[in-house]
């Protein structure tokens, strides 16, 4: 049993996958930590301290801080990324609307008046009026 023992270090090609998967475990471990720290943040119903609480824990042991913050509150990580990504949503296109002029233009308008004096809701002076307003 004293015979050379091969190590992925011994060829090259797989010493060279070995460091990309670490460096991709890493990087998704990173990631992770970014993404329960930003959570931690994001989430009003934490008061304060229960912030300043899983921060600590967080930060101080990571790994375990992450293992358990994903077990506790990671159900709902998701629920309160889709809400934060569905309040800036509305707000762009509340921004929009407000921008553009409430979303309708000249044209929507003007066919409305057409279609109203078609159906002979409004009389042909009002139509002209109602024009002239839209157009100035």
């Amino acid at each position: 049993m004293s015979g050379y023992l091969n190590l992925a270090y011994d060829y090259p090609l797989l010493s060279t996958f070995w460091t990309i998967l670490w460096i991709v475990l890493w990087v998704c471990w990173f990631f992770l930590l970014f993404r329960v720290i930003t959570d931690i943040f994001r989430d009003d119903a934490l008061s304060g301290w229960g912030k300043a609480g899983w921060l600590i824990l967080t930060l101080v042991l990571p790994f375990l801080g992450v293992f358990i913050y994903v077990l506790a509150r990671g159900r709902s990580m998701g629920e309160r990324e889709r809400s934060h990504l569905r309040a800036q949503q509305e707000a762009m296109d509340q921004y929009i609307r407000d921008t553009t002029g409430g979303g309708r233009s000249e044209i929507d308008e003007l066919r409305t008046l057409s279609d109203l004096r078609n159906r002979g809701d409004i009389t042909d002076e009002e139509f002209r009026r109602a024009k002239e307003k839209i157009l100035h």
